[in-house]
């Protein structure tokens, strides 16, 4: 199951990639590198292809990057996500292969919506995917509206004037 996985996301990371002939003249530079991807017990180690897209390496090739999502909580990597910030990652090795990937965690962005109208149609399409933006709208300002998330502050009662004592952003 886990290798089924594996290979999806690996194909889901093409797909993406594909979209953005940019990405793919940058990945081809890099060809043959290898990306150890690891986050808690997860890992996956990825090899770019000389067609500038990804494939998965051999368990015994020696990994030129080394990327570790530092959080090991889901929500914590959740709530990083939903509030448009990269999660907290560490970072070890090839420094021009760091830059690509971070370029492509930039510029690369997956159109769902497009996606979707080759299955469903263009309408049904984009009213599920203006269905979903509102989601993550609505989930990234609860996010935001918690005490103690960044960016807010607890007012107290008196000061606030309101007399319910909820925090203000």
């Amino acid at each position: 199951m886990v290798d089924e996985g594996q290979q999806r996301l690996v194909l889901f990371l093409n797909h993406v990639v594909m979209q953005e002939k940019e990405a793919q003249d940058r990945l081809m530079r890099k060809k043959g590198n290898v990306i150890h991807v690891r986050w808690g017990v997860f890992s996956l180690d990825l090899r770019v292809t000389p067609a500038g897209l990804f494939d998965r390496a051999p368990a015994s090739a020696k990994p030129d990057l080394s990327v570790s999502v530092a959080a090991e909580s889901p929500l914590v990597v959740a709530q990083s996500v939903f509030a448009g910030k990269p999660p907290p990652v560490k970072i070890e090795g090839d420094v021009q292969l760091a830059a690509e990937l971070g370029w492509l965690a930039e510029n690369l962005r997956w159109d769902a919506e497009e996606d979707l109208s080759r299955v469903v149609g263009d309408i049904p399409a984009h009213a599920l995917a203006d269905t979903g933006r509102k989601i993550l709208a609505g989930l990234r300002q609860f996010i935001a509206m918690r005490p103690g998330a960044p960016g807010t502050a607890v007012v107290p009662a008196a000061a606030s004037g309101a007399g319910d004592g909820k925090a203000a952003a």
